[in-house]
């Protein structure tokens, strides 16, 4: 039966490749499990409920990708998107945020997603991502790198605020810095040395070294699933009817095409599923992660999307939906060990009420190291390019603001092009959202 619902002999693989590719591509994406909860419990949604919306809806996409798509492609919550829900949307106002509540920041994530899901029934997508200059592609996400990496490094308390200006270093003797230390240099051991999951792994051993120091208190491994009820169905729509709220919808659709085109096309070309330079089964593909998306934000997650250290699997030989049915049983699996998840991604409150993640930090350090990659690709002697990408990438983390460093970037990209009269290098879309977003700076 499997053999010919997955087509494994065409496909040159095996049962066992399959199982062993899908849970590669687990232990190399389960970080999302401690981290997301983490970050969404900072806005006052409740940390067990997040894991097992997280778990449900990783499984759920996860499956339909594997089952409707046939590709061994898991989805899961994406990085970036989850810092842009919790630090911008629902961030204070004071603190540069949106001041949005948790469920109202669900309830853009639901729409972004059902407009996704629409347009990829109709080929919108693809003509949307093609608009958007790569320069800026590869900004955006290098921007969103350094947000995370500067969360992370605020997390572990090796970077602080300082009176006077923005931050400065910590006190790298403290317990929790000290903790913060070994996981990232063990982690990125881990990682020079080619060890699969080595961000997963890294975690639980920094977790078990914070036992002795008393940051991590032990309780327990294993229990019944978290209850799903303090985020189900607590989607808030009134809140969108603005001009803030469907800038929320417009950024998480956008960072969602970014990612999931990106993804899709990055693991099909090492696995060999481009023809011609197109993805077979694309419109299933990119319904199952539209459908993932929304599911996500019904149960209570940020947007859900695929992931690209699918690659890994892909790398020990996954080639069909089989491996992502492996990868979906893990996920749920994961619902029965929330005593763990809770007690590495809790976090620690200090003597002066600071509440750091010392486990959790260095992890978020190392993601953003992989998200700055793309910075060799922009074309830095143009500056009609490299000015744009530049401000981009600038804004982000020091305005800890996706939006803000689209938004300049976007603006700065269709003027340098205009006064240089290389105005149809960009797409008339480019021009359309530089000048509401200028709009939106003139009238806030």
């Amino acid at each position: 039966m499997l053999e010919r619902y997955f087509r494994l002999a065409a496909n040159g693989t095996t049962i066992r490749i399959e199982a062993l590719a899908g849970s590669t591509t687990f232990l190399t994406l389960s970080y999302i499990l401690f981290v997301q909860p983490a970050v969404l419990s900072t806005t006052g949604m409740d940390f067990g409920a997040v894991l097992a919306a997280t778990c449900l809806a990783s499984a759920l996409a996860t499956l339909l990708m594997g089952l409707y798509a046939n590709y061994p492609i898991a989805l899961a919550p994406a990085m970036g998107h989850n810092f842009y829900f919790a630090f911008i949307v629902c961030g204070a106002v004071t603190a540069g945020g949106m001041g949005f509540r948790w469920e109202t920041a669900l309830g853009g994530v639901f729409v972004s997603g059902v407009v996704f899901l629409v347009l990829s029934r109709f080929g919108f997508r693809e003509r949307l991502l093609n608009a958007v200059p790569d320069s800026l592609k590869h900004a955006i996400a290098v921007g969103i790198g350094l947000l995370i990496a500067f969360v992370g490094l605020q997390w572990a308390g090796i970077v602080v605020a300082r009176p006077g200006i923005l931050v400065g270093l910590g006190h790298l003797g403290s317990p929790p810095a000290l903790l913060s230390l070994f996981g990232l240099a063990l982690t990125g051991i881990l990682l020079a040395r080619g060890i699969r999951g080595s961000i997963l792994w890294g975690i639980l051993a920094t977790a078990a070294a914070g036992f002795p120091v008393g940051l991590i208190h032990y309780s327990g491994f294993v229990s019944t699933p978290p209850s799903l009820t303090p985020t189900l169905f607590k989607l808030d729509f009134s809140g969108l009817i603005s001009g803030e709220g469907l800038t929320v919808i417009v950024i998480f659709f956008f960072l969602a095409l970014f990612d999931t085109i990106g993804t899709l096309v990055g693991v099909s070309q090492q696995a060999g599923f481009l023809k011609d330079g197109r993805l077979p089964r694309a419109e299933k593909a990119l319904v199952s992660d539209a459908a993932g998306m929304t599911a996500g934000a019904v149960l209570g997650t940020s947007t859900i999307t695929s992931y690209i250290e699918s690659a890994a699997g892909v790398a020990v030989g996954g080639r069909t939906g089989l491996a992502n049915v492996v990868t979906a049983g893990l996920f749920l699996l994961t619902l029965f060990f929330y005593p763990l998840v809770r007690m590495i991604g809790e976090g620690y409150v200090t003597p002066e009420g600071a509440h750091l993640y010392p486990v959790v930090g260095p992890a978020l350090i190392l993601i953003g190291s992989f998200m700055v990659r793309g910075i060799t690709t922009i074309p830095w002697a143009d500056p009609t390019e490299a000015i744009p990408a530049f401000l981009t990438i600038l804004v982000m983390p020091l305005t800890v603001s996706i939006t803000d460093g689209i938004a300049f970037g976007l603006i700065s990209y269709s003027m340098l092009k205009l006064v240089t009269g290389r105005l149809h290098d960009a797409h008339w879309l480019i021009h359309l959202f530089a000048a509401l977003l200028a709009l939106r700076y003139v009238v806030q």
